[in-house]
């Protein structure tokens, strides 16, 4: 590693001793910080809530939990990593950030706010030598985003969203349906990788613009884009999908929705000649569908395990290309459990690895709510996949990060 390098890396001696003495401090109020940093931010910048921010994760607090996660998460690797940086979840963040368009110069407004936030929440404990340290992790981080993301908007080769029509409507279950969009430009389809999402962005009722991602559940390579969406209901802690319900009840073939070109870093990578597991729970089977589709076209020969879990046969969307495209593997293993009406082959329950075979060397990908990804993620360990072998997505914030 260059001296260049290791020095745009590293805290400071004066900041990490900084940073490391006020970190539980920090740590112990940064709900409380970001609670107040999001309504200043947003009391100042209301567009940036009516058309950027999702509504539903700030008025669930998942958003918020999510950016103290990864401020805390930062600065500890800063300190117990010095020579390194946490380029997973760095990755993971500017996937999300350029899905959205997010520019260098929010970066600035962010720093405002936030900063105006922990003196508040902090008081007198914030020292010119505190603000200074904690500055300066700030930068590091979103000078590291900026970085990736200027990166990742060369190679998709715009920062903007582009029109497509829908040209293809699909009811796979009560609550999810399937959209096939060509662009209205008649322009040509970039190629994508398996995993990986675009994001939506849809004008509401009131005017805002609000924008979500949704991952292609398509073959790589197709002629359109594919995405599937189910639909979030709401209950009394979590409020109702505001696009996910549009898209069901508004959007119909003929219709034209702005898309971003496709992101995510959860791809396959080097797979050549490694067993694999994927492992889905609900509407996470969307990615592993493209997945599948990807491997059959590429002639992967080596164990694939497909793990599923649903509330029933019913509800498990995709089923049916689920199921084909694992056929279409030389040596592949299907395994569902459903928490009612399982049918003969089925499972009755949550998804068990216990009697599954993990081969030696099994990379494995998971998608689904966070109490799965954690509950298989614990079996797959316990059966001997490497932690490092192990990768994840999470719809929405990444809370994996926020609760440890």
């Amino acid at each position: 590693m260059s001296r260049a390098r290791r020095r745009f890396l590293m805290l400071s001696e004066q900041s990490a001793a900084t940073v490391r003495a006020t970190l539980p401090a920090v740590g112990g109020a940064i709900g409380e910080i970001t609670e107040r940093f999001y309504a200043r931010l947003f009391a100042a910048h209301p567009d940036l809530l009516r058309d950027l921010f999702n509504r539903g994760n700030q008025a669930s607090g998942a958003q918020k939990q999510a950016l103290a996660g990864s401020i805390a998460a930062f600065a500890t690797h800063l300190l117990e990593h010095p020579d390194t940086r946490p380029d997973a979840m760095l990755s993971r963040i500017a996937h999300k950030h350029a899905s959205l368009g997010v520019a260098p110069e929010h970066y600035p407004v962010v720093h405002e706010h936030l900063f105006a936030a922990i003196a508040e929440v902090l008081g007198e404990a914030v020292t010119p030598d505190v603000a200074a340290a904690w500055t300066e992790v700030y930068w590091l981080m979103a000078n590291a985003l900026i970085a990736v993301e200027k990166r990742l908007y060369e190679e998709s080769g715009t920062t903007v969203r582009r029109p497509w029509e829908v040209v293809e409507r699909i009811e796979e279950t009560a609550d999810v349906v399937t959209f096939r969009l060509r662009p209205a430009d008649g322009g040509p389809v970039r190629g994508f990788r398996a995993g990986q999402y675009v994001s939506v962005q849809v004008e509401l009722a009131d005017g805002a613009r609000q924008i979500r991602q949704y991952s292609l559940s398509g073959a790589p390579g197709e002629s359109v884009r594919q995405f599937s969406v189910k639909r979030v209901s709401g209950d009394g802690t979590t409020p109702a999908g505001e696009v996910s319900n549009h898209l069901h009840a508004r959007v119909r073939v003929g219709d034209v929705l702005d898309l971003s070109e496709p992101y995510g870093d959860l791809v396959l990578g080097d797979i050549a000649g490694r067993p694999l597991l994927l492992a889905s729970a609900g509407i996470g089977v969307t990615p592993m569908v493209a997945m599948l589709a990807a491997l059959a076209t590429d002639g992967h020969s080596a164990p694939v395990t497909v793990v599923h879990g649903d509330r029933s046969p019913a509800d498990h969307a995709l089923r049916t290309d689920h199921e084909a495209c694992a056929e279409k593997l030389p040596d592949s293993s299907v395994h569902l459990f459903y928490e009612r009406d399982a049918e003969p082959g089925t499972r009755t329950g949550l998804v068990d690895l216990t009697g599954i075979a993990v081969p030696t060397g099994t990379r494995a990908y998971l998608c689904g709510p966070l109490p799965f990804m954690r509950a298989v993620r614990g079996q797959l360990i316990e059966k001997g996949v490497a932690p490092a072998d192990i990768h994840y997505e999470v719809f929405g914030p990444d809370l994996w990060l926020a609760r440890g």
